[in-house]
């Protein structure tokens, strides 16, 4: 894939989650576009890691971070 249909979708993601976040009164709703979000920024390091340095999986391994980071959130804010 071409570096701009990736960021193109990852701007999509991100705008979807910030207007989900802004306009939502529900809190489950809100969490789930914490995530969408999360997963933009995701979308971006994976994407950012392979095109610039193909050696390296920096953003890879911080997108394995980012991803835990959003379980234990779900986790907590669903308790």
């Amino acid at each position: 894939m071409m570096l701009e249909h990736v960021l193109v979708l990852s701007a999509y993601l991100f705008s979807i989650g910030i207007y989900g976040l802004i306009t939502s009164r529900n809190m489950v709703r809100a969490l789930m576009c914490l995530e969408l979000i999360l997963n933009a920024v995701n979308i971006n390091f994976v994407t950012f890691s392979d095109f610039f340095d193909n050696r390296q999986l920096k953003g890879a391994i911080f997108s394995i971070f980012v991803i835990a980071i959003a379980a234990a959130e779900a986790a907590i804010g669903l308790a």
